[in-house]
């Protein structure tokens, strides 16, 4: 399972209504949600999960732009390798306007 949250350090809250795609290695769309007002998303209603390289793209321009700041990064995209998919992928990312980071979650 892979799962996601955003939160906006600029305004120290959870971002929500977020686009979020998940992208196979091969570049075939997987799945895509909004953020809940949890900044979360929870599923992206995959069946099964299995070994190789995935992506997640935030679509962070629309966010800032919603609330009237410009940003440096108009989306986040953030690469990782699935060994074992019998795991759980919990991918946070945390954003500003002008900066981004994440880690491997729990």
């Amino acid at each position: 399972m892979i799962s996601t949250h955003i939160l906006d350090t600029h305004l120290g809250k959870p971002a929500a209504q977020v686009a979020i795609k998940l992208y196979a290695e091969d570049g075939h769309l997987l799945g895509e949600a909004f953020t809940n007002t949890d900044g979360r998303v929870t599923d992206f209603g995959l069946s099964a999960l299995k070994a190789g390289n995935y992506s997640l793209e935030f679509a962070t321009a629309a966010y800032f732009e919603r609330l009237g700041l410009d940003t440096f990064f108009p989306k986040a995209v953030i690469h990782f390798y699935v060994k074992d998919a019998s795991q759980h992928f919990h991918i946070p990312l945390l954003i500003s306007p002008f900066a981004y980071s994440t880690y491997r979650g729990s």
